[in-house]
Order: C-alpha cells, then sequence, then structure tokens
C-alpha cells in the first residue's frame, strides 16, 4: 500500500491504495500542522496493510531539495501556524516510512524521496 497527502491550503486529500481500483481516500479540512498530522497519521495507520511510502504534493513555498536541511518543510507562507511546517518529516518519522515531496503549486518540478 502506498499513501498520498495533497495539502493544500484549505484541505487535505489524503488516499491509500495500490492503484486505482483500490483506492481508499480521505478529505481533511486544513486547521493547524498538529490537528492536520494526527487525522493524516490516523487515517495512513488504519489502513487495511501496512504503508510502504507517502508522497506529498503541498502547498507552498516548499523545499524539496532532499539535500537542504529544510528538505520536506512548507517555508515561508502567510497561512498561520504553518510557516518552517517540516510537513514530511512528521508523516516520515510517525509512519518510519520513505517519504516524496513536491508542491502542488508549480508543475516541473523534480520529486524528491527522504528515507
Amino acid at each position: 500500500m502506498f499513501g498520498a497527502i495533497e495539502a493544500g491550503g484549505t484541505k487535505f486529500l489524503c488516499g491509500i491504495g495500490t492503484g486505482p481500483d483500490d483506492l481508499k481516500s480521505v478529505q481533511i479540512q486544513t486547521a493547524t500542522p498538529e490537528s492536520m498530522m494526527r487525522e493524516a497519521i490516523s487515517f495512513f495507520r488504519n489502513s487495511d496493510a501496512p504503508i510502504r511510502a507517502v508522497g506529498i504534493g503541498s502547498f507552498g513555498p516548499v523545499d524539496f531539495n532532499p539535500r537542504s536541511p529544510a528538505f520536506g518543510h512548507i517555508t515561508s507562507t502567510p497561512k498561520p501556524g504553518w510557516a518552517n511546517c517540516d510537513l514530511a518529516g512528521m508523516i516520515a518519522r510517525s509512519l518510519e516510512v520513505p517519504v516524496g515531496f513536491d508542491t502542488a503549486v508549480i508543475s516541473g518540478t523534480t520529486d524528491a524521496w527522504s528515507t
């Protein structure tokens, strides 16, 4: 099973599956990083099978350079409580899986993974 998060400014869409035929998803209204992480992690942990990796596309700006100390962070955003949020790190540490991270705002970026 693989997990996915589309982290938007007003909602998070979380999905679990191996492909389109078995996809399960949930929509979570964007609130604080802590409450969002609790709900998203709970969704992934309640999967029928263990999650092997999670891909995240996030509102930005974000740092998607895997060599950067701020990799996986939402950086400077006017959204209250979200500036310098380690979104990818929180998911990776909580679920103990590799996390792919990119922006959901600008196309043409290079996908990045942490292990």
